[in-house]
């Protein structure tokens, strides 16, 4: 996302995100609906370290996805009786028109009935097949080695992507995320971690944990 915003936009109430949210799918229920299309899609967030690990380990708030940005089109196209709001800087543009979607990278489907909230889906920067990391451009890898998928085929990002993504904020159910994934990573996933994390984050807490083994 860029620094500057487009006019409109409400602002985000906080009090209001938790029930709008109550009702959010599970990644089930959304690879049901995305069955058979073509963009590289996958769970993302504490859902992707979940299926990664076979089991629900924590309640989760909301459910994001990510897809090429070139490709959002493709799953908007299977909502239409829905509504995608663009979001970022604590604002919300409803309809997610072409201004808003320039500079945002996070939108959320709507039913715009109840006015919920049912899956957040994550627009990434890309070269064709190549996924760019938002956060270093020049962290840059094909998108068949970055997803990985559940025995019954729900697709879900690496887990030392997700953890990498968590780290910047690293709340709470982050710090849990990453010591309740820890031993489950193998060395190789463990290497890939600590390399991005000191290119990303230098410095951070999370490199000070010893490596399996």
């Amino acid at each position: 996302m860029t620094d500057s915003v487009p006019p409109g936009g409400a602002v985000v109430d906080p009090d209001e995100l938790d029930a709008r949210w109550a009702h959010a799918w599970r990644p089930e229920q959304v690879a049901e609906r995305l069955a058979g299309i073509n963009a590289p899609w996958c769970v993302a967030a504490g859902w992707a370290l979940d299926l990664f690990r076979g089991e629900q380990s924590r309640p989760h708030d909301d459910l994001e996805i990510a897809v090429p940005a070139a490709d959002f089109t493709e799953i908007r196209d299977r909502f239409p009786t829905y509504v995608f709001d663009a979001v970022g800087s604590g604002r919300i543009w409803t309809g997610a028109g072409a201004e808003a979607l320039a500079v945002t990278h996070q939108t959320w489907l709507r039913d715009p009935e109840s006015g919920r909230f049912f899956f957040d889906v994550l627009r990434e920067p890309h070269e064709g097949g190549t996924w760019i990391c938002r956060r270093d451009e020049n962290l840059r890898l094909p998108y068949d080695t970055i997803i990985e998928r559940t025995a019954d085929g729900i697709p879900y990002l690496v887990p030392e992507l997700v953890l990498l993504f968590k780290a910047k904020a690293a709340r709470p159910k982050d710090h849990a995320d990453f010591h309740g994934v820890l031993p489950l990573l193998s060395q190789a996933r463990q290497d890939r971690l600590n390399t991005w994390l000191k290119r990303v984050h230098p410095g951070h807490a999370w490199l000070e944990k010893p490596a399996r083994g």
